[in-house]
């Protein structure tokens, strides 16, 4: 059995959580021994794992079909989590919609992230198979190790004595970047750092004004990878992630893997593998994120960080490879 996992437009896309997810995907199946190729011109493969969404995404279903291959769709996207985006996003949500429609019934089965990504298939005009397989996370390689916190906190002038809350991700109302800058205000004696692509973000108006009166203490290093940003995530107090929808949040399983305190919105997505003061702590309004994160930089909760750990070991590469075997290996006797 041998896998095509395509993945189209990489430049476009490849500081996106889809990138990420892309590159998950390639080391699950080398760590399970899966043989694969990511040549969009290579026919000797048995089955399609697509990625995108995009418009060249139709040339590579057809070449699939033309030739007899069975075909998968990783759903990484919904109208839900395309909403309330970049500009325009809403207006366009409905046409949207209609096109992952028609992308995904071009496959056999799907893949999703999470149980509610699935559910919010479900709810589509799809007559398909869906499983939801998390997109995983590289739990060795999220190990920050003293130098790389070295490093981070020596690069962006951070003392031992800061009180530190990141987040990572797209600058939209979505993920709650104005919810970020509102708490920041509010909490002069916190730095706050929010890791992410301003210019690619194509920020709505709302975002643009939040943009021009940033508070002080509020920090946007600009989109950040490799060493310096798990020296973030080693450093940071907190993550604080109040993204209003998701499919996943592959941020999310970084920190956890990383060992760092999480606090994340109350929404769907989280559930039920994110539990409120077991694995992290969830607010739903402005005031109960202050109190939290004030509560945590004074050590007046319990860490939550252990049992998120064991959530990130949970869906490490490896067992997510082989989740991703036995569905391909269902596909293949279709």
């Amino acid at each position: 059995m041998k896998i095509k996992l395509y993945f189209g437009m990489e430049k476009a896309i490849k500081k996106s959580g889809i990138g990420r997810a892309f590159y998950h995907q390639k080391k699950a199946l080398t760590l399970n021994n899966i043989e694969f190729t990511t040549d969009k011109n290579d026919l000797d493969y048995d089955i399609l794992h697509i990625n995108t969404i995009y418009p060249d995404s139709i040339s590579m279903i057809k070449q699939a079909r033309e030739n007899n291959k069975k075909i998968i769709y990783h759903a990484h996207s919904t109208e839900e989590d395309f909403k309330n985006s970049f500009m325009f996003s809403n207006t366009f949500a409905g046409l949207y919609k209609k096109w992952l429609v028609y992308l995904y019934n071009s496959a056999d089965v799907i893949i999703t992230p999470t149980p509610y990504s699935k559910s919010l298939l479900e709810s589509y005009d799809l007559n398909k198979e869906i499983y939801a397989i998390s997109n995983g996370v590289d739990v060795a390689q999220f190990n920050p190790t003293s130098k790389q916190i070295n490093e981070f906190t020596q690069q962006f002038h951070i003392s031992e004595e800061d009180k530190l809350v990141i987040s990572v991700g797209w600058l939209f109302e979505r993920k709650g970047f104005d919810t970020f800058v509102e708490v920041a205000r509010e909490m002069p004696h916190v730095k706050f750092m929010w890791f992410g692509d301003v210019r690619l973000s194509n920020p709505t108006s709302k975002i643009k004004k939040l943009l021009k009166e940033l508070p002080k203490n509020l920090i946007l290093p600009g989109y950040v990878s490799g060493d310096i940003i798990k020296g973030a995530y080693g450093r940071a107090d907190v993550f604080f992630f109040p993204s209003r929808e998701e499919t996943e949040g592959i941020v999310v399983l970084e920190a956890l893997a990383c060992k760092t305190q999480i606090l994340l919105r109350d929404i769907p997505a989280f559930d039920p593998w994110m539990q409120d003061q077991v694995n992290c702590y969830k607010g739903k309004a402005n005031q109960d994120f202050i109190d939290y994160i004030n509560k945590i930089i004074n050590h007046e909760l319990p860490s939550t960080v252990e049992e998120g750990y064991k959530v990130a070991k949970e869906r490490d590469l490896l067992l997510i490879g082989k989740q991703l075997k036995e569905v391909y290996e269902k596909v293949e006797s279709l």
